[in-house]
């Protein structure tokens, strides 16, 4: 398979798990801004800090405030039982959130769970556990972090936000 053809089919399934994870939102009636991927919709200024990629969604969350989430279609490597999260976008993605105070997250899943299970994980600890490795993709010669699948926090199709915000609580996330 040629390089466009997998960065085309790579781009429709993570359109696709976007559209399940809006679903998800919408199943569990949280509130929240689908943001336009459309590059006119996007400040230079702002680009100066993470590049021209953003975030999803802004999950607002009543009395808290927001985080901002960027979904992704990922699977997991069964040998090492891992997902891989890009460097330079996760590094991107840390500038935005130091520089703005914002919170970052990651939340991945695909059709080998149905999109039933969602992997939640702030860009923060991606950072900290991707400090003691990195690897460069055989398919596309960029760098990424590959963060053990243990470290994500899971919720299921038919649970809440509610076990985000407790596995947060009891761990250091």
């Amino acid at each position: 398979m040629r390089m466009a053809q997998i960065v085309d089919s790579l781009g429709e399934k993570g359109n696709h798990a976007e559209l399940k994870f809006k679903g998800w939102l919408d199943k569990h009636k949280l509130a929240y801004w689908y943001i336009q991927q459309d590059l006119t919709t996007f400040s230079n200024a702002l680009a100066l800090y993470f590049g021209s990629k953003r975030p999803d969604f802004m999950i607002l969350l009543p009395n808290l405030g927001f985080i901002l989430v960027d979904v992704k279609y990922k699977q997991m490597d069964k040998k090492f039982k891992t997902f891989p999260l890009d460097c330079e976008e996760t590094r991107s993605y840390s500038n935005l959130q130091r520089h703005f105070n914002l919170q970052m997250w990651y939340v991945l899943s695909n059709e080998e769970y149905d999109y039933g299970t969602w992997f939640w994980i702030p860009v923060t600890k991606v950072l900290e556990i991707g400090r003691l490795a990195n690897y460069t993709s055989r398919v596309s010669g960029k760098p990424f972090f590959p963060i053990p699948h243990s470290d994500f926090i899971q919720i299921p199709c038919d649970d809440s936000l509610d076990k985000l915000f407790a596995k947060c609580l009891k761990e250091k996330v």
